[in-house]
C-alpha cells in the first residue's frame, strides 16, 4: 500500500481548490462530463472554442477517446505565450536530464519562449512548414 502524506495546513490555505470543492467538481465530472469539461475548456485560449467536450468509449471492443474534436487551439500559446505579459521571469519548467549526474536546467517563461522560437527556426530551416506535424 502507498504511503499517505498529509497536506500541510499552510499549503491547504494557499490551494486553489479545497478538498470539498474537489469532491464537488469530481462528482460533476462523473454525472455530466460533457458540460463539466466544456466549462473547464474556458480556462484555455482557443482559436475556435469547442462545442463538444469529447467523444469517448471505454468499452474494450470500441475503446476511443477524442477531446474537443471541433475545437482548435495553439498549445504553445496556452503553455507559454499567454504568461509572457504577466509573469515573464516566473519559473515555467525544470528540465531534468536523463543522466542522474547531469544538472537540471530551469527556464522562466521568457527563457522558454526564446528557446521555443529558436528551435522553431531550426525546424523551418529543415523544411518544416505551417501545418506540418513534428513528433
Amino acid at each position: 500500500m502507498a504511503d499517505l502524506y498529509p497536506v500541510p495546513a499552510e499549503w491547504a490555505k494557499r490551494a486553489r481548490v479545497s478538498a470539498d470543492k474537489y469532491t464537488q467538481l469530481y462528482g460533476r465530472s462523473l454525472t455530466d462530463p460533457g458540460s463539466f469539461w466544456l466549462e473547464q475548456a474556458r480556462r484555455l485560449d482557443w482559436i475556435k472554442r469547442p462545442e463538444i467536450a469529447g467523444d469517448w468509449s471505454f468499452q474494450e471492443q470500441d475503446f476511443h477517446i477524442s477531446w474537443y474534436p471541433d475545437g482548435k487551439l495553439n498549445a504553445s500559446a496556452n503553455c507559454i505565450d499567454r504568461h509572457l505579459k504577466t509573469r515573464p521571469e516566473q519559473l515555467a519548467i525544470i528540465w531534468e536530464p536523463d543522466d542522474p549526474a547531469g544538472t537540471p536546467r530551469k527556464f522562466s517563461y521568457k527563457q522558454l519562449h526564446a528557446e521555443v522560437c529558436r528551435f522553431a527556426n531550426v525546424l523551418k530551416a529543415t523544411g518544416v512548414e505551417k501545418g506540418d506535424r513534428v513528433t
